[in-house]
């Protein structure tokens, strides 16, 4: 995370007792940067009889750690965090505008307005699903950002051309911290439950407006949830079925029934 003095970014940063931020080596003290509760670092070095240089030894030589327990249910994004987020928003939106290459799919949505439209929908859904799994994690109290990978950005960005593939995984959220079973599991379902809300609102909109647009956003936000859902490997599936078999099976058969739904209506 980002040393709340300088911004500098650092994997091991150093919590302040007093105030509760976490900084670099360089400012871990409360005089460098500037605690607000300094005069509680003085009292205590006071009423202990320790010397300032004392008492700071004491207090910061074993309180290294990257589980940001005084941040939890604090949302917070870092810059090198929104640049990420940013671009991988601008590789789903290609990939979203691709599907004016299509004959079929640029006809269903009627004009390039439709099609934009589409576009920032898909991006806005993979925003939503990462971003779930995010303030989840930080609602455990974990450390999560969202980061670019390579080879998901490399294969994302082929399948904006690509008329063979599309795949969609620019990025992940990247979580640091110490979580049980359950705290993990509660984290993995928060971004397909997103989906599998946002394809039911879309899907019953259409219902209403049978416009085109609706049913396709309806079926990738219920595609996405779906394969998410499978329980192997590193998907959310796999950690979410460890965690509550329960839980899994409700959200994959709404996921597969959503799938199902949006396909028969395209």
């Amino acid at each position: 995370m980002e040393c709340q003095k300088c911004g500098e970014e650092t994997f091991l940063p150093f919590r302040c007792p007093y105030c509760g931020g976490y900084f670099c080596s360089e400012h871990r003290l409360p005089e460098n940067h500037e605690c607000p509760k300094i005069e509680f670092a003085r009292a205590s070095s006071k009423d202990e009889g320790l010397v300032p240089t004392q008492q700071a030894q004491a207090l910061y030589e074993y309180t290294v750690t990257y589980i940001p327990v005084e941040q939890k249910r604090k949302i917070y994004f870092s810059g090198k965090e929104i640049v990420h987020l940013a671009v991988a928003a601008l590789l789903v939106l290609g990939i979203g505008l691709s599907l004016g290459l299509y004959r079929e799919a640029y006809a269903a949505l009627g004009s390039p307005a439709m099609l934009l439209v589409f576009a920032f929908l898909l991006a806005a859904s993979f925003l939503a699903h990462e971003l779930a799994h995010k303030f989840a994690a930080q609602k455990e109290g974990l450390w999560a950002e969202f980061r670019l990978m390579f080879m998901g950005l490399i294969l994302t960005a082929i399948s904006i051309i690509s008329p063979l593939f599309k795949i969609i995984s620019p990025g992940a959220v990247v979580i640091f911290g110490f979580a049980g079973k359950k705290s993990v599991g509660k984290i993995s379902i928060a971004g397909p439950s997103t989906n599998i809300i946002l394809s039911t609102v879309l899907i019953a909109l259409w219902f209403i407006n049978p416009q085109s647009i609706l049913v396709y956003a309806a079926a990738f936000n219920a595609w996405i949830s779906l394969f998410n859902l499978i329980p192997f490997g590193l998907l959310d599936g796999f950690k979410i079925f460890q965690w509550n078999k329960t839980v899994w099976t409700v959200a994959f058969t709404l996921s597969l029934a959503l799938t199902i739904l949006t396909y028969l209506k395209l």
